[in-house]
């Protein structure tokens, strides 16, 4: 599109599950519901339109082996972008990518700033690996750094047991989130086990990451407290192959993944059902390629979401709940076009007509 181009797009504009519009304008890069007055050149779509879609954990920046260079983090992200992900929520990344921020045809990043881990307790080169005393320093120099959001390592194997656990005492827990709270951010966890949840969700955690721990009696706990968690069902795949890869050294561990991947829906189902927010986040960039958020939205479906439920976890819902806008009047122009109704059927999520990005249509 030229400058000075105002794009048309008319067709069923999904503002909301129930919120529709036959017809939407961009101009200046900013959605508008007022046909412009005059304009030199007009462009037009048609289609069904989503907000762009939103990944709540993404890690940008980063692979299986730790940070990437620039070129591979570039690629990752226009991976996300092609499949109409243009808003991120990167969990952690022990890559600067702020100049990703320059980028105008680059999805927007919401940062966690980097993991913080408990020594050894987690994937090598990802992390910042500390004791529970530093705990509260490493939380206040990442909520500076970040986008508003801390990420804690809440449980992994601890060789000394051969099982997933704690990694972190209720006391400095709670002293941490505490002060991220006093600098303004949020804070999130990664947990795959039981036992860490009550102590991170009586010490103020805003979310959990996977949740596949989740049991009945700490889904209460959630709903009351109103924490969210982002299930990543895509990367809960993963769990048979990698308890297979441990079952010699760690049996335990390996049967606890095995259990854990076996009632995956019915956890998130449980959830859902409980009034617990659910959010939609793929994992990327570690060891699962990028760009996968359709597969995670019709993996919440199978769970047993209803489709507009599993929808607006990444795009109305996840928007609000990041507080970023979604296609009001005067928002920013990106939005994914699709040939038929999501609503109906959410693997349409996986084939884009079109993507606009900043006002602009990408590819």
């Amino acid at each position: 599109m030229s400058e000075g181009t105002v794009l048309h797009i008319k067709g069923r504009v999904l503002r909301g599950p129930e919120d529709v519009r036959d017809e939407l304008w961009v101009r200046d890069g900013r959605v508008t519901y007022e046909p412009p007055a005059a304009a030199r050149e007009v462009t037009t779509l048609t289609g069904w339109v989503l907000p762009g879609l939103v990944d709540a954990h993404c890690h940008v920046g980063l692979d299986a082996r730790g940070p990437v260079d620039e070129s591979t983090g570039e690629k990752q992200a226009l991976t996300d972008r092609d499949a109409g992900t243009l808003l991120i929520r990167d969990a952690g990344s022990p890559s600067d990518t702020r100049w990703i921020d320059d980028r105008e045809d680059l999805p927007r990043i919401i940062r966690a700033g980097r993991h913080i881990a408990r020594t050894r307790r987690y994937i090598r080169n990802y992390a910042h690996e500390i004791e529970p005393g530093d705990l509260v320093a490493y939380v206040a120099r990442e909520a500076r750094r970040g986008d508003g959001w801390v990420k804690l390592v809440g449980d992994w194997i601890d060789r000394s047991t051969g099982d997933l656990a704690p990694c972190w005492p209720r006391g400095e827990v709670e002293a941490a989130i505490a002060e991220a709270h006093r600098l303004g951010a949020r804070v999130t966890a990664h947990c795959f086990a039981e036992d860490s949840l009550s102590d991170l969700v009586e010490a103020g955690i805003d979310c959990v990451e996977h949740a596949t721990g989740l049991t009945e009696e700490t889904i209460p706990l959630f709903a009351e407290r109103g924490v969210a968690i982002v299930p990543t069902l895509v990367n809960i795949a993963t769990f048979p192959r990698l308890a297979d890869g441990g079952q010699e050294k760690f049996p335990r561990w390996s049967d606890h993944m095995r259990r854990l991947h076996e009632r995956r829906y019915e956890t998130v189902a449980a959830a859902h059902d409980a009034g617990i927010p659910v959010f939609a986040g793929t994992d990327a960039g570690g060891s699962l390629p990028h760009g996968l958020i359709a597969q995670e939205v019709a993996e919440l479906v199978k769970a047993g979401l209803p489709a507009a439920t599993a929808l607006s976890a990444a795009t109305w819902g996840a928007r609000e709940w990041l507080g970023r806008p979604g296609l009001t009047e005067g928002a920013p122009a990106d939005l994914v076009v699709y040939d038929t109704d999501p609503r109906e059927d959410v693997r349409v999520l996986a084939a884009p007509r079109h993507v606009v990005l900043r006002g602009r249509v990408t590819g």
